[in-house]
Formats: C-alpha cells, sequence, structure tokens
C-alpha cells in the first residue's frame, strides 16, 4: 500500500470511529446507514462532488460551503453534517470515499453482517443473489450483503470478495490459468 493511501486510509479510521461512537451513543446507527449510502451514491453521481473534495484548488471556505449545501439539500443527520464541515475545515474532504467505506463497515459489524464485494460477468437475478447470499452465510456465518459489479471481460462465472478472502471463478481466470499452463509445456 502507498504511503498517500496508508496515511487517507488512517484519517479515515479516525473521523469513522468517532462518528460511530457518537451516533451510537445516540441511537442514530440506521440513519447513519442511510446517510452513509446517500452520501456514497452522490459521490458516485457527481463528478462535480468528488472535484470538490479531492481538489486542492477550492478553499477551505468554498469546500465548507458545498459541503454544507450538499448536506442540508440531502438532509444528512447533524452528527455527518458537523463531521464533514470539521473535515472540510481541515483540508480533510479527500478521505470523504474512505470514510464512508469504514463507516458501512463499521455498521455491517455492528449488525452482525458482512459485505461481499462480487463482480459477475452479467447481472444477477434476485434468485441468484439470493442463492449466493445464503450460501457465503452458510461459509461465513454471519449475514452478506452482496455488492455487486458488472464486469463483462470476465465471460462468465464471477469474482467473490468478502474481507480478504477472493474466489475467483471467472472463464477469464480460467483461460489465463490454461494459457500459463500452456506456456509451461512448450
Amino acid at each position: 500500500m502507498s504511503e498517500t493511501a496508508s496515511t487517507a486510509s488512517g484519517i479515515a479510521e479516525r473521523y469513522a470511529l468517532a462518528v460511530f461512537d457518537l451516533v451510537k451513543e445516540a441511537n442514530g446507527v440506521k440513519t447513519l446507514e442511510a446517510d452513509v449510502a446517500a452520501l456514497q451514491g452522490a459521490l458516485a453521481e457527481s463528478p462535480d462532488l468528488r472535484a470538490l473534495i479531492a481538489s486542492p484548488v477550492y478553499s477551505r471556505d468554498d469546500q465548507g460551503r458545498a459541503v454544507a449545501a450538499v448536506a442540508a439539500k440531502m438532509k444528512l443527520s447533524g452528527i455527518l453534517v458537523n463531521t464533514l464541515a470539521l473535515m472540510a475545515s481541515n483540508r480533510r474532504l479527500f478521505v470523504l470515499p474512505q470514510l464512508l467505506s469504514a463507516l458501512r463497515g463499521m455498521i455491517a459489524d455492528e449488525k452482525g453482517e458482512v459485505t461481499a464485494d462480487v463482480t459477475a460477468a452479467a447481472e444477477l437475478t434476485k434468485a441468484q443473489a439470493a442463492k449466493l447470499a445464503a450460501s457465503l452465510k452458510a461459509s461465513i456465518g454471519k449475514a452478506v450483503n452482496l455488492n455487486v459489479a458488472v464486469d463483462e471481460s470476465l465471460i462468465g462465472g464471477l469474482i467473490v470478495k468478502v474481507g480478504s478472502k477472493m474466489i475467483d471463478t471467472s472463464i477469464r481466470s480460467k483461460l489465463a490459468s490454461l494459457q500459463n499452463s500452456m506456456k509451461e509445456v512448450g
């Protein structure tokens, strides 16, 4: 891991821990979960918001005003709004994606759940997703939330990541493995 990524992750973890502790004391974990999902959606959909949090061109005041406007429009909870304002004043908004990821993990731990990142060659049907979640739950012993992405270059199969474990059943990786073994023979 690069030093910059490690630093950003450490900063995000500290903010996330503080936010989560405050929210947990106030019994607002469910509200925080909705706020985190809304913010992650906004970041995914808005290149302007991503540029605002990442660019050093914007002043602290500009970032603070913009984040306050976004938070008001999204009707985010007070603790999260205050945290975003603090991050803006400390020039730490660039770690917002890592903060949201850390908060999502803490919420999942609190609920006894785990998130599995699944990359599939085609969109999963509800039945396929339910069967995969049930299979992973039986294997892991916790409720599993699926975060599904589609990558047609896999040709077929899945790549499933849960924590530090990864299962790659994609046809692309099997073809690459076959190609490597053929190179060794010839």
